[in-house]
């Protein structure tokens, strides 16, 4: 690689590093602003609309009902994606191609027809739009991340430790528990806070499989009907910090395990 060639990638990714960053930085900034109106000049700063945040019980009600739904959700899809990652893995059977395209399929639809089909369904179902049928389209589309991360972790074990814990006596449970379960765990906790962040940033799904109380995009959504204020930057803030502190740890414990 030339000189020439190096400085031109340099600065290709500079570039992106403040395409990126620059709009989260004003979204920030606006959030101190000591005016109602979003834009230039900011004659001082404040903390006003992070106490607005804080002190507006129905918004903290939405965060609760946002982070329940999203750890029910993590949950079952860690459950149902794991089992699937082992299915594929470990077993051999005729059209193992049509059940790994069948469940990785929710994560290419678009989000538009899978929320569709999701109401649909859960209509069918019986199921009324609310939390449940949240928690149940936000597990659906989950799924695939999980037994793709999981299917990756599996490749990559010896086979020797599952048969050394047989030969000493350990059953198919007891070796998945001692000797599969652990070797996955990296891999289930990254996918477990990959799947909590899609949940709670989720707004197709949650939009039309939600009844009447909303999750935090739907929220957010609502607000900016009526015009944007200093309060929703300080919303998206508190959401940002949130969640780049989730992923620290979540890479931080990765890297311990």
């Amino acid at each position: 690689m030339t000189r020439h060639t190096r400085l031109i990638m340099q600065m290709v990714y500079w570039a992106f590093v403040l395409y990126l960053f620059i709009p989260l930085s004003l979204m920030v900034l606006m959030g101190f602003k000591d005016s109602k109106f979003i834009g230039f000049p900011i004659k001082s700063l404040t903390l006003h609309w992070y106490k607005v945040v804080i002190q507006d019980l129905e918004l903290m009600s939405v965060f609760a009902y946002s982070f329940t739904i999203a750890i029910s959700s993590t949950v079952l899809a860690i459950i149902i994606g794991t089992w699937a990652a082992m299915l594929l893995s470990q077993a051999k059977f005729k059209g193992k191609i049509i059940v790994f395209a069948l469940i990785t399929l929710p994560a290419v639809l678009p989000g538009i027809i899978s929320a569709i089909a999701l109401r649909i369904y859960s209509q069918t179902l019986g199921i009324e739009p609310g939390m449940t049928a949240v928690i149940l389209g936000h597990t659906v589309h989950n799924v695939p991340f999980v037994t793709l991360v999981g299917m990756a972790r599996l490749n990559s074990q010896p086979m020797s430790h599952v048969e050394a814990a047989q030969d000493l006596g350990a059953d198919n449970v007891i070796s998945f528990f001692r000797i599969t379960l652990p070797y996955l765990t990296p891999a289930l906790v990254g996918a477990g806070i990959f799947c909590m962040l899609t949940s709670f940033d989720d707004f197709v799904r949650s939009f039309f499989l939600g009844g009447y109380e909303p999750t935090l995009p739907v929220y957010i959504f609502s607000q900016l009907r009526t015009g944007m204020s200093p309060e929703i930057n300080a919303i998206s803030s508190v959401v940002l910090v949130i969640t780049a502190v989730m992923g620290l740890a979540a890479e931080r414990l990765m890297r311990r395990k």
